[in-house]
């Protein structure tokens, strides 16, 4: 069980609030500890591709022109292990299951799946 998420993000921060108590979780600042490419592969099996974990409103991806490329699976890999702020946040991990991204939908998916 874990979560990965920016200490400094206002809204991870108001979803671990909201999700708490959190017992038994670990909790991964990403801009701290770099996720790993296996931490990556875990995410990606769950979550089926890398680019469900891709954070498409990240402003280096305006910033450097990939929103006007066509990306591949490889692509999204790659610049998601590249920087942090390529990671849809925050990604959940609890009971096999993974929740991605900020959404009321996702949130309150993962805070039955906690809590159940």
């Amino acid at each position: 069980m874990k979560i990965y998420h920016l200490s400094t993000c206002d809204t991870c921060q108001r979803i671990i609030k909201e999700l708490q108590p959190l017992e038994g979780f670990d909790f991964q600042d990403i801009k701290t500890v770099a996720i790993t490419e296996s931490q990556l592969e875990e995410m990606k099996a769950l979550a089926g591709s890398y680019e469900a974990l891709f954070s498409k409103r990240a402003r280096l991806f305006r910033q450097q022109g990939w929103h006007e490329k066509q990306l591949t699976e490889d692509d999204y890999k790659s610049l998601i292990l590249e920087h942090y702020t390529f990671l849809k946040r925050p990604v959940i991990l609890c009971k096999d299951a993974i929740f991605v991204g900020n959404s009321k939908k996702v949130v309150e998916a993962a805070k039955a799946t906690i809590h159940s």
